[in-house]
């Protein structure tokens, strides 16, 4: 090969063993000089990757949806509805209430049984009548949930819990307070709430912009305030399109959050802005106001929430919008932790496992290929730095199940040199000289190691889709520990071997393979 291939291999190596370097060890950051001490590389490194929970510490909880308060709620709002769709239209009623002492019914009485059919239309228009099966008796009218829609409610609430509770994580964090709220209720409205209407406790923001939470103790507890709002609401989660935060368009530090409904949303958000300009409107999740905006103008497919937002709180609020209210309470049954000290233990004998184990294969390779076998060394701890680099580039997550990926990919990249070496020594043992041998042996061995490749990695994308958190792990760390593999197991070995193979212009009679 001539030298100026042979320099661009170097070149296209060293690049890539130097990127790699940084993106494991280096700061990603602007630098300090402690960073370049041995305990500065240390923090940087555990800077670098991102830990599972069972390495960092962290808890594990089985959650049950509690469907019951769903479905005691769904009756209660449609009482309301019941109510006021005979209020409408100007008949007397004696009572409007739910029962869920036996199963889930709302139920209306009348002054006049004669009108009841009208009620029952009306409500049909608003209740869907498939879930909730009416009888009448008497001056009374009264709406059941069947089985069957109770049944699939109770799915549905499930899985939408798990999709929101899924959506929170990976926007914010696990660690998420749970907030209890006390005291008297209702004095704004007299002391009676009407069945269309609801007091929330409201969680005030404060804005570390403000001047007011720059003075106040922060570790004040912050006075309970309660808010009266529409119930049911006039436009829930699901007819949510999207919301984004972004800078406002005024400029400056301040941002805002853009939000767009869906058809169904949009067509009752905007008859009802439109009779509400001038007044607030609340954000409610989980049964507390998040925000409290102000109606400047009617609002139909899109609008805006601005305000005195940072940038922290536009997002916290917008992720709020988009994850919705959870369809039900969560009761937790489970609940276990791994302490940080478990996760060290549990790292440290990952490490110890993967050294032994690298140990363990380069002396066998030195002992059993002797100089060649360095090749096979040089390769493999250039695997180990890319794999590691390429979790820090897409930010996966190093769990415990993904250290013992990456203790596969050591055997697997040792089997890729192991099978490179036995061909070459086929070849040689057929009288071919060094050079032809060690070109027919990467050409034999790179179908065999791409067929076992693939495979593999094919198999390992399967883990990944249909997986849980730990089988994830182990199959990020090896499919990327196996591409890597293509890359230093052939390209690298083979220009280590060409590099020896023009050492001085001469050409060695034999190889110690």
């Amino acid at each position: 090969m001539k030298k100026s291939n042979l320099l661009q291999r170097f070149i296209i190596i060293l690049i890539v063993t130097l990127g790699g370097l940084y993106l494991v060890i280096g700061p990603h950051r602007r630098p300090r000089l402690s960073d370049f001490t041995l305990a500065g590389i240390k923090n940087t490194l555990a800077e670098n990757i991102h830990l599972g929970l069972d390495l960092k510490g962290g808890s594990h909880l089985v959650m049950r949806v509690k469907v019951e308060d769903m479905f005691k709620q769904l009756a209660n709002d449609n009482a309301a509805v019941a109510q006021k769709v005979a209020e409408d239209k100007g008949i007397k009623i004696s009572n409007a209430r739910s029962d869920t002492s036996n199963g889930y019914r709302f139920m209306l009485t009348a002054d006049d049984p004669a009108r009841l059919k009208e009620i029952q239309d009306e409500v049909a228009k608003k209740v869907d009548t498939r879930e909730w099966t009416p009888a009448v008796s008497g001056n009374t009218v009264t709406w059941t949930l069947t089985t069957t829609a109770e049944r699939d409610l109770g799915q549905q609430a499930t899985e939408q819990a798990y999709k929101i509770i899924d959506s929170r994580i990976n926007s914010l964090g696990v660690a998420e307070p749970t907030l209890q709220f006390h005291g008297a209720q209702g004095s704004a409205l007299g002391g009676t709430v009407p069945p269309d209407r609801r007091v929330l406790p409201y969680a005030e923001r404060d804005e570390p912009t403000t001047a007011s939470s720059q003075t106040a103790d922060p570790n004040a507890p912050k006075p309970k305030k309660y808010v009266v709002v529409v119930s049911p609401a006039v436009v829930d989660g699901s007819e949510l399109r999207n919301a984004s935060a972004g800078q406002g368009r005024a400029g400056g530090d301040k941002y805002e959050i853009d939000f767009q409904l869906k058809k169904t949303g949009a067509d009752k958000f905007g008859p009802w802005t439109t009779s509400h300009i001038n007044k607030n409107m609340g954000v409610v999740l989980e049964g507390e106001v998040k925000s409290i905006a102000y109606i400047k103008q009617p609002i139909y497919d899109e609008g805006q929430i601005s305000g005195n937002f940072t940038q922290q709180s536009a997002d916290d609020l917008a992720m709020t919008l988009r994850s919705g209210a959870l369809p039900a309470t969560i009761e937790y049954q489970e609940e276990r932790t791994v302490g940080p000290s478990l996760g060290a233990d549990s790292i440290r004998s990952g490490v110890t496992a993967s050294l032994v184990g690298l140990g363990l294969v380069v002396a066998f390779m030195l002992f059993y290929y002797r100089g060649s076998g360095i090749n096979a060394v040089v390769a493999l701890l250039l695997n180990m730095i890319l794999m590691i680099a390429a979790l820090v580039v897409f930010k996966a997550t190093l769990t415990l199940p993904g250290i013992a990926g990456i203790i596969l990919t050591i055997g697997m990249a040792v089997d890729s040199n192991v099978l490179i070496f036995e061909r070459i020594r086929e070849e040689l043992r057929t009288g071919k000289t060094v050079p032809s041998a060690v070109e027919q042996g990467f050409a034999r061995a790179f179908v065999t190691i791409i067929d076992t490749h693939v495979t593999t990695i094919i198999s390992s994308l399967f883990l990944f889709v249909f997986g849980t958190g730990p089988i994830k792990g182990f199959a990020v760390t090896l499919v990327l520990g196996l591409l890597i593999n293509l890359f230093s197991a052939v390209y690298v070995s083979r220009t280590i071997f060409i590099w020896h193979l023009n050492q001085k212009g001469r050409r060695p009679d034999s190889l110690s393979i």
